[in-house]
C-alpha cells in the first residue's frame, strides 16, 4: 500500500515538473502540429513518390499508425485499410486477401508479393510472411491493390512494401521499451540509431512471449535488425538491411462450431496430444546501391538472400524444411522531354531463384508416454526449385497541368524443378510467359484534388503443392491465375488539408481460378476450376480537427463493401456457380478517434465491423459478423533536457466479443466429427506499455 502511494505521487510530480518545463521552455512533446494533413509520401522506387500523383489505390500505414496498439500484433493496423483482410492466430498462421484474392488459400498468404526495402519477402513457394519483423522497426507499410503496380510483377492480389526504420535526423539516441498484457504476453525491446554525414546505423533487438488463452498455445519470438547507409555522397549511397528471427510457437489448431460455442479455450485433440509446434530460424539480408548518372537519369540495384530452417511436428507427420534464396534487381528512372510534354519512366529487371528441401518423419506421440512428439522413420523427401525473373517499364507522360497516362507492362517467365527421391522422380517445367499490360488516366482538377481510371492485367502463380498431382508429379496441365482489374478513383483534400478522402470503385475477372482441393491430413492437389468476379467500392476518410490550443482530434473512417462470387465453378461435380467467395467478409468498417493534448496525454479508441464469412464453397456454413473495440490512453513526457518517456495502457476487445480471428476454408471433417472451421479471437485482453528514449 505504502509501495502503491509512493508510485502515485512520483507519477503525479513528473506530471507537475513536466508541464512546469514546458510552461518554462514554450515546448511540448509532440506537439498539437494537426491544423492540416500532410500530403502522403510514399517510397522512392515509385515512379512518382505523391500519393495524389498515383493512378491506384494504395494503403499506406505510417510509424505512428504501425504504433497505435500494442506493438506486438500487426493485424490489428494492417485491418484499418480498405479491401485489405488480415486474419490471425496465436500470431503464428495468419492470412492476407486484398479485395477477396488469396482468400480461399487453407494456410498462409500467397497471390500477394511482399518487399521488405528491396528484399522480397514472398518465397519462390509463392508464401508471403510479413509478421517477423517488428513492427517496431519499420517506418512505413504501404499495400498497392490490385494489379495496378508493373514494376513490382503485377500480382493479382497486389503488393506489400515495408520500408525500414532508418535514422536521418543527424543525431544519435538509443531506447528501450517493454509491453506486458494478458496471457502472460511480455515483449522487451532495445534499440540505438546513429546517423552521420557519411552514413548511418540501426540496430534493434526485441524479445516477444506469450503463454497464450487457448490450450497449447505459448509463443516465443525474438529478432535482431540491422540496417543504415553507407558512403553517403551527393550522387550515391549504399543501403544495407538484414534481419535474423527465432520463432517458437505451439499450434491450437482450429475447432468445431460445437467446441467454438462451448470451450474456444481448448485445441484440436490431436494437436494437444502431440504438443504440435513450429519453429523456425530466418535470416534476410541485402545491399543496395542507388547512383545518380545524371540529372535525367538515375538507377537503383539491388542483391539479396533469404534462408530459412523450419521444424514443425504435427500429430500426422513431423516436416522439416530448409529454403535459400537468392536474386537482385535493378530499375533505371529517369525523365526527358518530347517537344514541351515531360516524360517520366521506370525501366528494370528482376531475377529470382529459391532452393527447397522438404522431408517427412512419422510422429510417434502416441507413443510419448504424454511427452508430445518424437521423430520416427523418413516418410519422404523432395527437392523443388524456382526461379523466375521479371521486365518491368512504367512511363508517366504530363499532357498538361491537370491530366496525365501512365502506361506500365511486366513480362514474366517461370520454370522450375522438382526430385522426388521417395518415388525416384526428377522433373522440370516452365509456363508460358506471362505479359501484364497496366494503362491508367489521371485528372487534376486543383492541385490537391485527384480523379483517376485504370485498367490492368495480372496473374498469380501456382504454390509448389498445386502444381503436383496426388502421387507427386508435376501436373503440366496447371495454369497460372490471370484476370484484368477495371478500376476509378478520386483523392481529395478539403477544409484547409484538414479533410482527406479517397475513394475507389473496381471491378476484376479472374479466370483460371486455383483450387486446392485436400487428398490428405496436409497434402493438397490444385486444379483450374473456374472463375471468380471481384467488385467493390472502399472508402477512406481522415479528419484533423484542432478544438483549441491544448486539444485536437484525428478521426478517421474506413469503409468497403464487396460483392465476391464465383462466376463459373464446378468442383468434383458439384456446381458452386453464383455461390459467394469462401474466405473474405462482403463488409468491412473500420473507425478510430484519437484525443491529443499539449500536455503530451491523449486517448484513442477504434472499431472494427466485420461481416459474416462464407466457410465453405457450397455457401452452407458461416461465421458471425463480429465488432471489436480497442481503447489506449498514454502519457509522452520529458524527464530531462534528452530523455523522453512514454507510458500506455490499453484493453482490446473491450465488449468481450466472441469470434473467429481466422477461418479455415472449406475444412474436410474427420471420420464422424464436424468441420473444424473456426480459430478463436482473443477475449477482452489488456496491456501496458513503457518507453525511454534518449537524445545524444
Amino acid at each position: 500500500m505504502i509501495l502503491r502511494k509512493y508510485c502515485f505521487s512520483f507519477f503525479l510530480y513528473l506530471i507537475f515538473q513536466t508541464i512546469s518545463a514546458q510552461k518554462k521552455e514554450g515546448k511540448t512533446i509532440d506537439s498539437l502540429k494537426t491544423e492540416k494533413l500532410k500530403e502522403v509520401v510514399i517510397s522512392p522506387l515509385h515512379i512518382d513518390t505523391n500519393l495524389l500523383n498515383t493512378p491506384a489505390s494504395i494503403g499506406i500505414l505510417s510509424k505512428k499508425d504501425l504504433l497505435q496498439n500494442s506493438t506486438t500484433d500487426i493485424t490489428t493496423v494492417i485491418n484499418t485499410i480498405t479491401g485489405v483482410f488480415m486474419q490471425s492466430s496465436n500470431f503464428t498462421t495468419t492470412r492476407i486477401s486484398i479485395r477477396g484474392i488469396g482468400a480461399r488459400t487453407p494456410y498462409g498468404t500467397n497471390k500477394i508479393r511482399a518487399f521488405y526495402g528491396s528484399i522480397p519477402l514472398t518465397s519462390g513457394n509463392s508464401e508471403t510472411v510479413i509478421d517477423d519483423i517488428d513492427l517496431e522497426n519499420l517506418n512505413q507499410i504501404e499495400i498497392i491493390k490490385g494489379p495496378l503496380s508493373s514494376i513490382y510483377g503485377a500480382g493479382l492480389g497486389g503488393a506489400i512494401l515495408i520500408s525500414p526504420q532508418l535514422s536521418k535526423n543527424g543525431n544519435q539516441s538509443a531506447g528501450i521499451s517493454s509491453v506486458f498484457g494478458s496471457y502472460g504476453l511480455l515483449k522487451n525491446s532495445v534499440n540505438f540509431s546513429l546517423d552521420k554525414k557519411q552514413g548511418s546505423l540501426n540496430i534493434s533487438y526485441h524479445n516477444l512471449k506469450a503463454d497464450g488463452w487457448r490450450e497449447n498455445s505459448a509463443y516465443k519470438r525474438e529478432g535482431i535488425t540491422l540496417a543504415g547507409e553507407l558512403s553517403r555522397k551527393e550522387n550515391s549511397k549504399l543501403t544495407y538491411f538484414s534481419n535474423y528471427t527465432y520463432l517458437n510457437a505451439f499450434i491450437p489448431s482450429s475447432i468445431s462450431k460445437e467446441v467454438f460455442n462451448t470451450n474456444p479455450k481448448a485445441a484440436a485433440p490431436t494437436w494437444a496430444a502431440s504438443k504440435g509446434y513450429k519453429e523456425y530460424k530466418s535470416v534476410l539480408g541485402g545491399l543496395a546501391y542507388d547512383f545518380r548518372i545524371n540529372e535525367n537519369l538515375k538507377n537503383s540495384t539491388s542483391v539479396f538472400i533469404n534462408y530459412k530452417d523450419s521444424n514443425e511436428p504435427r500429430p500426422f507427420d513431423i516436416l522439416r524444411q530448409y529454403t535459400f534464396a537468392t536474386g537482385a534487381r535493378t530499375q533505371f528512372l529517369g525523365d526527358f522531354l518530347i517537344g514541351k510534354i515531360k516524360n517520366q519512366f521506370i525501366a528494370g529487371a528482376e531475377y529470382f531463384t529459391d532452393t527447397y528441401n522438404g522431408n517427412t518423419f512419422q510422429n510417434l506421440y502416441q507413443q510419448n508416454n504424454g511427452l508430445g512428439s518424437l521423430q520416427g522413420n523418413q516418410l519422404t523427401e523432395t527437392d523443388q526449385k524456382r526461379h523466375f525473373y521479371n521486365i518491368f517499364s512504367q512511363l508517366r507522360t504530363l499532357l498538361s497541368e491537370h491530366f496525365e497516362i501512365q502506361a506500365g507492362l511486366n513480362y514474366n517467365k517461370t520454370q522450375f524443378s522438382l526430385h522426388n527421391y521417395t518415388e525416384n522422380i526428377d522433373e522440370k517445367y516452365s509456363y508460358d510467359g506471362i505479359f501484364s499490360p497496366q494503362i491508367s488516366f489521371l485528372y487534376k482538377p486543383g492541385s490537391l484534388k485527384t480523379l483517376y481510371f485504370s485498367v490492368s492485367r495480372g496473374f498469380s502463380l501456382p504454390a509448389t503443392e498445386e502444381t503436383l498431382t496426388s502421387q507427386g508429379t508435376i501436373n503440366p496441365d496447371i495454369k497460372p491465375e490471370n484476370g484484368y482489374n477495371f478500376e476509378a478513383g478520386g483523392k481529395f483534400y478539403f477544409f484547409n488539408k484538414t479533410l482527406y478522402t479517397e475513394i475507389s470503385l473496381y471491378r476484376m475477372e479472374i479466370k483460371d481460378l486455383l483450387v486446392a482441393k485436400r487428398v490428405g491430413d496436409d497434402q493438397y492437389v490444385g486444379v483450374n476450376a473456374g472463375k471468380t468476379i471481384h467488385e467493390g467500392i472502399e472508402i477512406t476518410l481522415n479528419h484533423n480537427w484542432p478544438i483549441n490550443r491544448f486539444l485536437a482530434l484525428n478521426s478517421y473512417l474506413a469503409g468497403s463493401i464487396g460483392n465476391y462470387k464465383f462466376n463459373e465453378f464446378i468442383d468434383s461435380g458439384n456446381d458452386f456457380s453464383g455461390n459467394k467467395l469462401t474466405g473474405v467478409p462482403p463488409q468491412k468498417i473500420n473507425a478510430g478517434i484519437t484525443l491529443n493534448t499539449d500536455l503530451g496525454i491523449y486517448l484513442s479508441a477504434d472499431y472494427q465491423f466485420t461481416g459474416e464469412i462464407q466457410m465453405n464453397d457450397a455457401n452452407t456454413a458461416y461465421s458471425d459478423a463480429y465488432n471489436i473495440i480497442n481503447l489506449k490512453t498514454g502519457y509522452k513526457f520529458e524527464i530531462l533536457r534528452d530523455l523522453t518517456s512514454h507510458f500506455s495502457f490499453g484493453v482490446n476487445n473491450i465488449t468481450n466479443e466472441k469470434y473467429a480471428s481466422l477461418i479455415l476454408p472449406n475444412a474436410v471433417p474427420a471420420g464422424n466429427s464436424s468441420p473444424r472451421y473456426y480459430y478463436p479471437g482473443l477475449p477482452v485482453n489488456y496491456y501496458g506499455t513503457v518507453s525511454l528514449n534518449y537524445l545524444f
